[in-house]
Order: structure tokens, then sequence, then C-alpha cells
């Protein structure tokens, strides 16, 4: 999931009230179907999100699936591509307006932060049979559609984990092994580094908000702590949480990654650098796939594995490697043609569909049966990724300040990453003085 929320603290509290006052709800079908067409002449708006290498890609990729929908159902789709960076606050001014899409894409760590404003069409009983039924995806998927209990408003679209990625012929001249343990990670980004020759051990998209908050997130739960208490409150100034940002930044202050991706605003130009070998490891999620492909690197170049914990972690965190990111897709409460969006709905989580779009997008498909098509070329790929999927993913806390989590948290390990890229020491009074301040700012 890749995605950058703006608004923090108080201003989070105060639009999501405002989003249930200003919300409209409709239940029940907006026609009555009959024959085989029974909507045909319906159009459709969706806002989709920017999956693939640029907003052209997107569409090169959609449309043609549009076109084939139309064809099967009379629905038309207008699509609109819209980058990460600007989707979540679209998406909320929308709601808040009650002007946009009758269909939406949405970040799945911001399911339950969309879930409480009221703007979006619940998945009850009735809306999941018109879609084909809940257990048609994978219980892991269906974790990143919010609480448990509450019926949801977003179904999973496109599914992704965090791998580490490592240049196979950069390992193999350095005499290394894929690492097994964070210390193992440190010992090869050391090994991997030669300034001086302008390659690195590893590289670090630093003023990339999102990532940032994925990395403290997963490192977090290696270290058996967690930014949030059971009951959805932050709880950012703990040790495993400080611990958390010091090892990702530590990798920039000890000298192993390019003090200059310290300006990386995103994971594109992050996977630039390791296509074109200049470093030797990189921490990204499964999407980043189709870039490297596009750059010239295909999987035989390159391997795979878990992001790995310290050897000294908790039993029960040492597997934790990611968590399950990637896409939701959601309905307007506003919309006028509700019958016409599941239809829509329906077609994109299809199991033929599925396995089209994540193909296309190197992504790992969130329904049941559908198989990794995308490196059906590199069977040794598609365990890996299956294997994270299934034995290193944890879900994303599940509680409505996620987003602001994103903002405060995510933001202040970038302010972190320029003071490193400037040579100056980053200790944990630094990284405690940031996460107190950002749990200030949740807490209004």
């Amino acid at each position: 999931m890749k995605v950058r929320f703006l608004a923090a603290g108080a201003a989070v509290a105060l639009t999501i009230s405002a989003l249930a006052a200003c919300s409209t709800s409709t239940s029940g079908p907006t026609s009555t179907p009959s024959g085989d067409k029974p909507y045909a002449g319906t159009t459709l708006s969706y806002w989709a999100t920017n999956q693939g290498t640029d907003l052209n890609a997107d569409k090169t990729i959609l449309q043609p699936e549009l076109d084939k929908f139309e064809q099967q159902t009379g629905i038309h789709v207008n699509l609109e591509v819209i980058g990460w960076d600007n989707m979540t606050n679209n998406t909320l001014q929308a709601a808040i307006s009650g002007q946009g899409p009758d269909v939406v894409n949405i970040g799945n760590t911001n399911a339950t932060t969309m879930q409480a404003t009221g703007a979006f069409m619940p998945f009850d009983a009735t809306a999941l049979a018109a879609i084909g039924g809940k257990d048609k995806f994978l219980a892991s998927a269906w974790g990143t559609t919010g609480p448990a209990g509450v019926d949801p408003v977003s179904v999973p679209l496109y599914s992704q984990v965090y791998g580490l990625f490592y240049n196979k012929a950069m390992f193999a001249a350095a005499n290394l092994q894929p690492p097994t343990t964070w210390e193992d990670l440190v010992a090869d980004a050391k090994a991997l580094t030669n300034a001086a020759n302008g390659t690195w051990g590893i590289v670090l998209p630093g003023a990339t908000v999102n990532v940032s908050m994925h990395m403290q997130y997963i490192f977090a739960q290696q270290n058996g702590g967690s930014p949030f208490k059971a009951d959805g409150t932050p709880n950012f100034d703990t040790p495993e949480n400080v611990a958390a940002v010091q090892r990702y930044v530590s990798l920039m202050t000890d000298g192993y990654a390019n003090p200059s991706t310290a300006q990386y605003t995103n994971g594109v130009q992050a996977t630039n650098d390791f296509a074109t070998g200049k470093v030797g490891m990189y921490m990204a999620q499964i999407g980043n796939v189709a870039t490297l492909t596009q750059s010239g690197m295909d999987p035989t170049q390159y391997g795979v594995v878990p992001i790995p914990a310290p050897a000294n972690a908790p039993a029960a965190s040492k597997t934790i490697g990611t968590f399950i990111a990637g896409t939701n897709i959601s309905i307007f409460n506003f919309t006028q043609h509700k019958d016409a969006a599941l239809e829509f709905v329906k077609f994109m989580t299809s199991p033929d569909e599925q396995e089209i779009l994540n193909k296309a997008y190197s992504m790992l498909s969130p329904v049941q049966g559908v198989p990794a098509d995308a490196f059906s070329q590199w069977p040794d790929m598609a365990t890996a990724w299956s294997s994270i999927l299934a034995n290193n993913a944890v879900p994303m806390a599940q509680v409505s300040t996620v987003s602001a989590y994103q903002t405060n948290v995510g933001g202040g390990i970038v302010q972190l990453f320029a003071q490193a890229a400037t040579g100056q020491a980053v200790s944990d009074a630094d990284i405690q003085t940031m996460l107190d301040q950002a749990q200030q700012k949740m807490q209004g």
C-alpha cells in the first residue's frame, strides 16, 4: 500500500466527524434487474490508484478490461488514475462534498479510517452475496478490510507484501549469502558498500512518508511491540518503537546507504538504484517487480527473502517480515448506481480478472485459487512471495488513526533521515522526542 495522508491529530478527528455528518446513505437496489444486461446504459466513474510504473501504464492496463466489462454488462466506466500522494485526500474531500466517483480504490491500511467516516457503502451480507461472497477472498487478505464484527466498506483487490530484494551478482562477487537475521543484513550491507565507487549496501527512500511508517511498523512488530495499544490508542513512545526507528535510520547513519537517498520521495527512485546495480539490497513491496522489469532487471538477477528480524527477537516475532499491504475497492454511499457498482466490483474481483490484473501489476491476488502468474516463468520467485504472504505477514493495526500515524510518525522519520543525511547522529533521545511529539498530535 502506498498512501500519504496530510491531515493529522485533531484535524483527523474533525475530518471524520465532518464526514459522518455530511455523508449520505441510501439502501436497496437502484433499479430492477431484468434480462442479461439489467444495467446497460449506466455510466460509472472509477478512481483507480496508481499501481503501475506511471499513470499512463495503469490506463493501458485497465482500459481494455473496462471495455471488456462494458461488452459483458453494457455498463460504461469512466476511468481516472490518481497517484497515491493525492488519493487519500481526494477521497476524503469527495466524501465531505458528496461529489466524487461511484467506485474508488483505497489503500488497505486506511480501511478502518474510511469505515469511520460513514461515507461508504457497507458490504453487508446482501452486498457480499452480489459480488460472490466473503469466502472468495483469502482469510489473510480479508483481515485488511477493517475491524472484526463490522460490515466492511471495502473488499480486497490487490495484495502486496514486503520482501528484501538482493542483487545475486553483487552477493556472489562478495561471497555473501542472503541474510536470515538483521545482524546478517547489516554485515552484508557493510561488505557491499564502497562509497568511493558509488555502490552502497542498501537503498532507503528516506523522504517517502508511507514507506517510513511501514518500516517502523514492521520493525516494531519484530521487536515484540506495536505503535498501538489493544484498545487502538497510540503507544508510540515505547522502547520497542524507539528501537524500530533506530534500526531503520541507522542504516544511513552507519554509512551503508547513500545520504542523497534521504531526498527520495517515492519508491520508483529507489527501485531504479537497485535495478542499475548501485545498491545490493532493497526492502520493497512485490509491486516493485513491475518497475524492475521495465528497467531491464528480471528475477534471474535478484532474489527475495523475508525482511529479517534481529537474532534476539522474541520467539513469537522472529518470523515477522511484513504486514499485508495492498489495495481495496469501495463504493461511495452517494452513488446513484449501487447495483451497477456492485457488478463492477464483482467483475474486478472475479478469478479471471484477478489473474489478468495481478499478473500485469506483478502482485498477489487476494482471491482464492488465483495463481501467481506474474512469476510463472520463475517458480522460485512465485514460491518466495507466496511463502512470505503465508508465513511472514501480519495485519496492519485495524484502527481509524492509521493514516494520522503515517503522517506523524512516518513524517517524523523523514525528518530524522534528513538529519542523518547531513552527517548528524540520530540518538535514541532524538527518536523518543519525535515519537512523543507524534503521540501528542494524535491525542490532540
